[in-house]
Formats: structure tokens, sequence, C-alpha cells
């Protein structure tokens, strides 16, 4: 999962998108000016070479989050890891494009097609006649069937995450030869590429015990480029080797290092030689971006101590030639500290100018999460105001052109651009309009400027409806059903309004405190927590919600409305709108929280104030999200190529379980319609791929009315390569083609050892 690095798809919906993700749909139409797929915002960024350019072996180390827990992706622990490890060393019959969409993978299967509609549908796979497993048996019918049976759901003794489409398979049958695989299923299935991908061996999947305890750790079995060596807990890593019964193009690399480094921890992996790939940050990408620069007099200044002024240096100086001891040492240690942070910065800075950032956009989204559960926003009135109140196109430009990426807004819940059933269906809520948000939010009951009670006399209202119903009943609809954490005498006294610091003020503070960061002690040995960004580079911590003079300062009673009245804080019922909004506080959150300040600002100026909420990362999604404890969250999802399946729990409408809780599945806003549900279950049921696709663009038309959640950006993708590492990067939509990584001969090389890119 990822906040807004890999997306709470976690389990279900993450394995999915990069396990299966790799699938496909045949002909499909073009991409024309009239079609509203349009094309991917960004094509992939690998370093494309021959592979006649690149050397014969060598060992490629390659940063990843975690080493997995196991290696069956169909487990619930499985992770980005787990699929990354399937994709080179197990079977997929369908692979993603460069547009997001699936296709046919050679190397497994000659064709595949639907021959058979009625009475039933009936799937005819065609295997390569040469594809066999590591120990030479053929991949065939029994396999398929395995795998069917472990992921049926009829027996409960597998434990497995996920077993949308088998479910629906009533027999796999040999065909008319042992390269033969018939799929019948008991009910129509459009996705039915979504299948076998990873197909594993019958050795894995033919017993509970096998699939549950025989694959996590250890591989024995596979039929890939590569075939897993070793999975070293210890080391933090997994080593991938050739396998010598593959049948395609023999893979350039001899190992492939698979080493466990966090997103803070790279740059320091990357300088010190320990990693050769990996994915990273913006703050580190332009650290390798500026040591890839000629050095001169005119480079940016930047490192420990580069925002001290010439005053900064004169003060310093004086004090430590003071006639202050104490001071004079304590200033004396801290210039020494600076002057190592310094020198580590220099070294670190010359070792990164081997490496290059390659970037495009993540086949994944980021959106804003409303919890409609209970409080004001399970009103939609409220969730279509606050939509309708941001500027998408802003936050996009904010997060992706300081990169130089596309910054183009998502207009689609269930698909990226470029992606067969992407459509921009955000005409459905309505365009960025403050006045239409405040009209909705009068509608529902919510006015600016309207009495707000104070602390205490909601404490005595509490305590009146705990002692019973004495004197005046009070009917409940001013309570804060949804438990809302925030300071609610932020309204103070009828009449009375809060103004805060204003924009530049803060921007300055933060400068200040960024610079007196700089000069903290990184300590003399070891990596830093904040090795991944260049020292000078400010946080983007929470800033004040209100603009004016001093901050938090109180206008007295009576005072008259500020030219922003228009702006006042909405309240009904004598409680003010105050939305608790949840982001995790740890390394490489700076960009939620950069939007997370941008979205405050906006919701501010029609009356909704915000409560920033930070926590810690590994209770972020499972105490926060899952639980329903926010009312404001972002976070991201992976694109699919199968969303009529993968999507539908994502949306689904919450029904009440036999305990008598609420079944959210993966729809953690809690905000479903049956007619969304009912588009959903006729589209995974129509065969045709046109009218599938108008069905999902209705569902999502559905999805943004019901304003549960709003669609932000695409992600952005940044990788630091090595410069002669060719066909590895920013991989985009398109799956790795793990046989064809590699380094560069010398012959192949540029002047700086950059592979040509096409």
């Amino acid at each position: 999962m990822s906040h807004d690095g890999v997306g709470p798809r976690a389990v279900k919906r993450s394995v999915a998108f990069l396990t299966a993700s790799a699938l496909a749909v045949p002909a499909l139409a073009g991409c024309g000016s009239d079609d509203p797929a349009g094309k991917p915002l960004a094509a992939g960024d690998v370093a494309r070479a021959d592979r006649a350019r690149i050397a014969d072996g060598g060992t490629l180390r390659w940063a990843v989050d975690t080493v997995p827990d196991t290696l069956n992706t169909f487990q619930s622990d499985a992770d980005a890891t787990t699929s990354r490890i399937a994709q080179a060393v197990l079977p997929s019959m369908y692979r993603t494009d460069s547009r997001g969409r699936p296709v046919r993978n050679p190397d497994y299967l000659e064709s595949a097609e639907v021959v058979e509609t009625e009475p039933k549908q009936v799937v005819l796979y065609r295997l390569n006649q040469q594809a066999v497993w590591s120990d030479g048996r053929e991949i065939g019918a029994a396999d398929f069937a395995a795998q069917w049976r472990a992921l049926s759901g009829k027996d409960t003794a597998y434990w497995t995450a996920r077993n949308a489409g088998y479910d629906r398979i009533e027999k796999i049958e040999r065909g008319k030869g042992d390269l033969e695989v018939k799929v019948t299923f008991s009910r129509p299935y459009a996705d039915w590429r979504s299948l076998f991908t990873p197909l594993y061996p019958k050795e894995v999947m033919g017993t509970p015990d096998s699939f549950n305890d025989g694959a996590r750790k250890k591989l024995k079995v596979t039929a890939g480029p590569f075939r897993v060596k070793k999975v070293d807990g210890k080391k933090d890593e997994v080593t991938l080797t050739r396998n010598a019964r593959w049948w395609g193009d023999p893979a350039k690399l001899s190992t492939i290092v698979l080493r466990a480094v966090p997103r803070d921890k790279r740059i320091s992996a990357l300088s010190a030689g320990t990693v050769d790939l990996a994915e990273i940050d913006p703050a580190a990408a332009r650290r390798i971006t500026v040591a890839a620069l000629p050095q001169s007099a005119s480079s940016p200044l930047m490192g420990p101590g580069a925002r001290r002024s010439v005053a900064d240096a004169l003060r310093s100086w004086a004090i430590a030639n003071g006639s202050d001891e104490e001071a004079a040492d304590e200033e004396i240690s801290a210039r020494q500290k600076l002057r190592r942070k310094a020198a580590k910065y220099a070294r670190q800075q010359k070792a990164l100018a081997g490496f290059e950032v390659r970037k495009s956009l993540e086949p994944a989204y980021t959106q804003l999460a409303l919890n409609g559960a209970e409080g004001p926003l399970a009103d939609e009135r409220v969730r279509r105001a606050l939509a309708r109140a941001l500027d998408r196109r802003d936050i996009a430009e904010a997060v992706l052109k300081p990169l130089g990426l596309p910054a183009e807004p998502l207009g689609s819940h269930l698909a990226l651009s470029g992606q067969a059933a992407y459509a921009d269906n955000s005409g459905a809520l309505g365009r960025q309009d403050t006045e239409e948000a405040r009209a909705l939010l009068a509608d529902a009951g919510w006015v600016p400027g309207g009495p707000v009670k104070k602390k205490d006399d909601e404490a005595k209202d509490e305590a009146e409806k705990a002692a019973g119903p004495e004197g005046e009943e009070n009917d409940g609809s001013g309570q804060d059903s949804d438990g809302d954490s925030g300071d609610e005498s932020e309204g103070g006294d009828d009449g009375t309004y809060i103004v805060g610091e204003d924009d530049d003020a803060a921007d300055a503070d933060a400068d200040e405190a960024d610079a007196d960061d700089d000069s903290g002690d990184e300590g003399d040995s070891g990596d830093s927590g904040d090795d991944d960004k260049a020292p000078q580079d400010s946080g983007t911590g929470s800033r004040p919600l209100h603009r004016g003079s001093a901050p938090g300062a109180y206008a007295p009673k009576g005072t008259a409305a500020p030219a922003r009245a228009e702006a006042a804080p909405v309240a009904k019922d004598g409680r003010a709108l105050t939305l608790r909004f949840v982001l995790p506080s740890g390394p490489g959150s700076d960009t939620l929280r950069t939007v997370a300040d941008r979205i405050s600002r906006m919701l501010e100026r029609i009356g909704i104030r915000t409560e920033i909420s930070k926590v810690d990362d590994e209770s972020y999604f499972k105490d926060h999200i899952a639980s329903g404890a926010y009312d404001l969250a972002l976070y991201s999802w992976p694109a699919t190529a199968f969303p009529a399946t993968d999507a539908r729990p994502v949306y689904a409408k919450p029904v009440p379980a036999a305990d008598g809780s609420l079944n959210v599945e993966q729809n953690y806003t809690r905000v479903g319609t049956d007619q969304v549900d009912q588009l959903f279950d006729q589209a995974v049921t129509t065969l045709d791929d046109s009218e599938r696709r108008d069905l999902l663009r209705k569902a999502d038309a559905r999805i943004w009315a019901a304003a549960g959640s709003i669609p932000l950006y695409q992600r952005p993708q940044l990788t630091a390569a090595r410069k002669d590492l060719a066909n590895a990067g920013a991989f985009g939509f398109r799956t790795p083609v793990y046989e064809d990584m590699g380094f560069l001969k010398k012959s192949a090389q540029g002047p700086t050892g950059t592979p040509g890119r096409n």
C-alpha cells in the first residue's frame, strides 16, 4: 500500500494490479481523436536499447520496499515485491503494453479465444510448444486445473486472498492435444484474460499445505527468464538467477538482487554503490539532477549551509571567537558538524553523477477520499459541495509540473488516460464552482456566520443529554456523529471569527526553520534519515488554515466581518463544519502534505475547516482508512486492465454482515449505490468489448456523482538508474521485460555512458 506511493488496493487490488495487470483485451478500437480513452499522458522512460548493444552477464541491484513474506501472489500478505518476482519467474498469459492495455504474451501463449458462448462460455488456450517448467515438465492443463481448484473458493482449506473469476469456472479439460487447455465457465465472465497470470505449477497449487506454506519462501519450480535462488531475510534481499531452461530470448543479466532499502535511505545506497536502480521521491530526484550538472559558479547552491547568508557566517565567526567560552565551544562544535555534513554531502553528489532520473507517470492515481459513513459527509450535498470547491488542475500542476510531467487532472475512477475504459466523466459531478459549492452547503443547512456554540456550552449540552430528557429535548441533529477530534472552540462566540498567519509569513517561517534544520547534526557516521533530500529543501508541513494578521488573534465581539466574509466558517445547529484530514507522517509524504494544504485552503473559501492529523505510516491505512477513523484522507489506487472485476469491491455499496457489522469490502469511503453495483455486474458478464466499456463509463459517471472519492492526478514515477543500465527505469504502463535488462557494452555507450532512448 502506498499513501502516495503504492496504493492501498493492498491486499486485494494491489495484487490484482501488480500480478494481473499484464492482461489483455484484443481487437481494441484505435485511439483516434473521437476516442474518449485518449492516449497515455506520458511514455515510459527505460533507456531502451537493442539486445545486441547489451553486455552478457552482470548483476542488477534493485532497491525494493520489502523482502516479501510470501512468494505466493494469491495470499493476503503478498506485496509489490512478491508480484515483481512473479513477473520474472512465472508464466503470465497476458501483459500490459505502453497504453495500459493487456496483450497476449507469446512466450507462453500462441492464442486464446472464446470459442463458444452458448449454452456456456468456453475459452480455448493454445500454449507455446516450447513452454516448460524448470524441471522439464510441459506447462499444461494440469497446472491450469490445479490453480482453478485452489482459487475457486470451494475448498476453505486454501488460504486465498482472492478468487474473482476462478469462482465462475465450471471445469477445465485438456483440448485436442497436450498444448490445448479448454476452460468452461458456469457464468459469463468478460475478464477471463485476467486469469492464470501468474500461473503457478501444480506442485504449488495441488494441495492446501503446498499452497499455504510451500511457496512462501521458496519456489522450486518456475518458468520464466529467471528463477528464485534465495530469499535471505537476514540480508533483506532476494536473489534471482538465469533459468537454464528458459526457451525465450536468454536473459542478459546473470543475476538480479532485489534489496530492501527504505525510501529515505536510497540516496545513501545509490551514492555508496550498493544499488543500481531505485524508485525515489522528488527531493532525491533533484539531488541526482543537480549532481549531473557541470559544476560552476552558476551551479545551484545545495547542501548543508547552502542557505547561510554572509551575516550568518559573520555571526557564527563572532560567537566562535567571542569571550563567552561556553557559547564559543558550542558554536565551534556546530561548525565542525556542519563541515562534516557538507563533506559527506559533496562525496554523495560526486557519486550520484553516475546516475540519472528516468521519469514517467505510474499506473496508479491519488484520490481524495470522503468518509460518507456518518457525520457531515454522510450528506451527499456536503460531499458534492466539497468536491465542487476543489481546483483539481491546480492540485495536479502543484505535484507534476515541477517534475516536468503532464499535469492533467484525472477524469475517471476506473482507468487512466489511454486505457480502454477511460473517459473523463467528471462532468457528472460538475466543474469547480465556488458559488455552487456554497449553495449546496446552504441547502444542507450549513450557512456562513451562523451561531457557533462555545466548548463549555457543548459540554453542558452533552451533560444535559446524558442526564436525561429534562426540559426541552435535544433531537441530536447537531451532534458531531463522526467523532471529529477538531477543536470546536475555534468558532468562538457569536460573531467571532479567527484570523491566522498569512501565507507569505508562513513561507518565511518555514524557510527559516528549514535553514535551522540544515545546520543540525546528522552524526559523523551512518546515514541520516534525511539523506534522500537536499538539506536545503523545505518540508511541506501543514500551513495555517486562516489568513490575516496576528496568528490566532480573535476579533472582539461585535467587530464587523472582514472583506473575506464569503469565506466565513459555515455552521449548523451551533457547530462549525470542521473535518479531520488524516495524513501519513513518514518519509516520502511531503507531496501528500502539499496536496492536503492546498485542499484545506480551497475548502476554507467555502467555509469548511480542516484539522490535519498526521499519523504513523504503519497505522495510517489499517487504523484509520480501513477502520473509517477519518473524514478526509489521501491515498492511491493502482490502475487495472480489468476494472469490471478489480474495481467493483472498491466502489460496491456496503452491506450489513451477519454479525451486524458493515461489510465494506475495499470501499473505505463507505459510499455506494445499487445502480453502480448493477452496472459492474452487467459489465463483468458482457463479452462485447465496446458494450462493456460503455457500461463501465456509466458506472464511473455515477461514482463521480456520489462524490465519495475524487480522483486528483496520476502519480509521478521517478526512478534513479545507472547511466549505463538499459531497458529498466520508469516503466509506466508496460510490464517489465526482464530478459532485456542489462548494462551497455563499452562500445555501445555514449560519451556519458547513457544509452539512447527511442
